[in-house]
């Protein structure tokens, strides 16, 4: 996986990830802090901020004898507009899908029936 987004979707998919992230909105925290909610090791919990750190959703940084974690906002920006460009895409499938059915019922057909699978078998 070497494009971002993909590292992004993918640090995200851990329940863990997320929620230090959604924690991360709130303000930058250390890695004690961090790791306080979970019943896992800080090893563990530096993994996790490895994997973020890695798909650029957050940075460390060192202030004096902390190392602060920060959330890197210009990521969700990335994620945003993939989103965006997706769900516009469906909208527009939607609507066209709409515009068929709607035309169907002015003209006063339905759709086709459809078949199960007992009635298209001979016997």
């Amino acid at each position: 996986m070497t494009d971002r987004l993909s590292r992004v979707f993918a640090a995200l998919a851990d329940p863990t990830r997320r929620d230090m992230v959604a924690r991360l909105t709130e303000a930058d925290s250390t890695v004690n802090d961090l790791a306080a909610p979970y019943d896992v090791s800080l090893q563990a919990i530096s993994k996790h901020l490895k994997v973020l750190e890695d798909a650029g959703l957050v940075s460390r940084s060192r202030e004096a004898q902390r190392r602060p974690v920060h959330l890197e906002a210009e990521v969700f920006d990335l994620m945003t507009k993939w989103i965006e460009r997706h769900r516009q895409r469906a909208e527009e499938r939607f609507s066209r899908l709409d515009d068929v059915v709607a035309q169907m019922n002015e003209d006063g057909t339905t759709a086709p029936a459809t078949r199960t699978p007992q009635e298209g078998t001979a016997s």
